[in-house]
């Protein structure tokens, strides 16, 4: 029988887990006595496990009060789509043609992330949502822009989290936009993938400005 991961382990699991899924939104004051007690664990290990978070950007300590949940900022969400733009118009460009497994990866990916969004589980529907770009990155072959892109991971998930919670229509419309990059890439179109990918992402541009497309 497997070991329990260390204390300090499972706090720093179970806070950074919440705030991705924003069961710990932005502005949410954790104390230690409260994450020891919802952990089953003593303080020393909650406060290990903050200090590691505070490192990763995702809260904010304050000695003898607790961790402050920081809110995602504009320049955040400014900063990952310029970075994930990037990355994934150059990623794309190189993953076409695509192999059979690639795309069989891809349609895969599509199909849990419809199944996701009808029974309502926003942080599968981002992971999933996220796992699809991840895709054709890795495919690309190159890996310091795919060790870039993986540094992008948890910010791609608290944003797309709060993205749908506040428009839950763009759900169905990033699965529609995921369906017509895979139309895409099956079809060998280079340009026409690098089109889709930047059409996709550029509603997050529009986000920042606080409209709706």
């Amino acid at each position: 029988m497997p070991s329990a991961p260390p204390a300090a382990d499972r706090v720093y699991m179970h806070v950074k887990q919440a705030v991705l899924d924003r069961r710990y939104e932005g502005g949410t004051l954790l104390t230690e006595g409260e994450l020891a007690l919802a952990v089953g664990v003593s303080r020393t290990p909650v406060r290990e496990a903050l200090l590691k978070l505070e490192m990763e950007g995702l809260l904010k300590l304050y000695p003898k009060k607790g961790a402050l949940v920081l809110a995602v900022s504009a320049q955040e969400i400014a900063d990952v789509v310029e970075t994930r733009l990037l990355v994934e118009e150059f990623a794309v460009r190189r993953a076409v043609p695509a192999s059979a497994p690639l795309i069989a990866r891809l349609e895969e990916l599509l199909e849990e992330q419809r199944r996701y969004a009808d029974t309502g589980d926003l942080a599968a529907v981002a992971l999933t949502d996220r796992s699809f770009h991840a895709e054709i990155v890795q495919y690309a072959g190159n890996q310091i822009l795919a060790r870039l892109y993986d540094q992008l991971r948890d910010r791609q998930l608290r944003m797309g989290v709060a993205v749908m919670q506040s428009q839950p229509d763009r759900i169905a419309k990033n699965i529609t936009e995921h369906a017509e990059i895979l139309q895409r890439v099956k079809a060998g179109d280079v340009e026409g993938a690098a089109a889709c990918v930047r059409q996709h992402l550029s509603w997050v541009k529009v986000l920042v400005r606080g409209e709706a497309r």
